[in-house]
């Protein structure tokens, strides 16, 4: 009998880490013990440190906020990571229910996705090996640029170039465009402020630097998407308001940026 006390202890605990374990692609199970039920999410790794992949599990500041909105609106959800144009193929298929990866809100988006209230102010960098003469975004118009593909990095990068210039490398993700940048293929790369900072910080031997140019890069603001009329949009957009009004988003915030949010900017 203690024998087989053993095996089923043994069982409840393997079915337990699977329930709550997080694979080496990527994937996610977690959320509510009290569940409306489970929605699939989908993300994209190489947006650090929003998104990205640490010892083949999701972690970053968007991995975090999603599971406290997720428990915070009592579901259980499935997470997974895809590349970009994946994720958001995904969405407006109806193959997800929602997404969240540094997903700029914009009107071009707008007419094919719905959003959440935005959660992140951010602005664009341009990173750059030492040397070149780079002190605006004027100055990359005769450079090779290097962006994600699908991104407001390039439509930035294409309002300075010209829309599809051959001098604009497009990238499944950001990871590649840096890699680009260290062999020489391109002279600069046009990313988000947050994650062109994190890896000038963690890459101290590559010899870049960085300038950021509001004049030419405006403000935008992230947001988790959703499919058009998607019926789990409103518990989303309220958990994560509670969130933003209760300060958990502002611990969160702090965790991952080392400083304090400009909510007013929020709303």
């Amino acid at each position: 009998m203690y024998k087989n006390i053993l095996k089923i202890a043994a069982v409840l605990l393997v079915a337990l880490l699977a329930a709550c374990g997080t694979g080496s692609d990527g994937e996610n199970t977690q959320g509510s013990e009290n569940s409306k039920g489970t929605l699939s999410v989908v993300t994209e790794s190489g947006f650090m440190p929003f998104s990205y992949l640490d010892k083949g599990e999701l972690a970053g500041f968007d991995i975090e906020l999603i599971d406290a909105v997720m428990n915070e609106a009592g579901y259980n959800y499935d997470i997974k990571n895809v590349g970009w144009e994946s994720m958001l193929a995904a969405v407006q298929n109806g193959e997800a229910d929602l997404a969240i990866a540094g997903i700029t809100i914009n009107d071009d988006r707008k007419q094919t996705y719905d959003f959440s209230s935005p959660y992140f102010e951010s602005t664009h960098k341009i990173v750059f090996r030492e040397g070149e003469n780079i002190t605006s975004g004027e100055d990359i118009k005769d450079l090779k640029v290097g962006v994600q593909s699908g991104t407001t990095g390039a439509e930035a990068a294409e309002k300075i170039l010209g829309t599809n210039h051959p001098n604009i490398s497009k990238y499944e993700a950001n990871t590649l465009a840096f890699m680009s940048l260290q062999s020489g293929d391109v002279d600069a790369v046009v990313t988000d402020n947050v994650v062109a900072s994190e890896y000038v910080k963690n890459n101290p031997d590559a010899k870049v630097e960085m300038i950021e140019d509001t004049d030419t890069f405006e403000s935008e603001f992230y947001g988790i998407m959703f499919p058009k009329d998607s019926e789990v949009t409103e518990d989303i957009n309220s958990a994560l308001k509670t969130l933003i009004d209760n300060g958990t988003y502002a611990e969160l915030y702090e965790k991952w940026f080392g400083e304090e949010p400009n909510i007013e900017a929020l709303q």
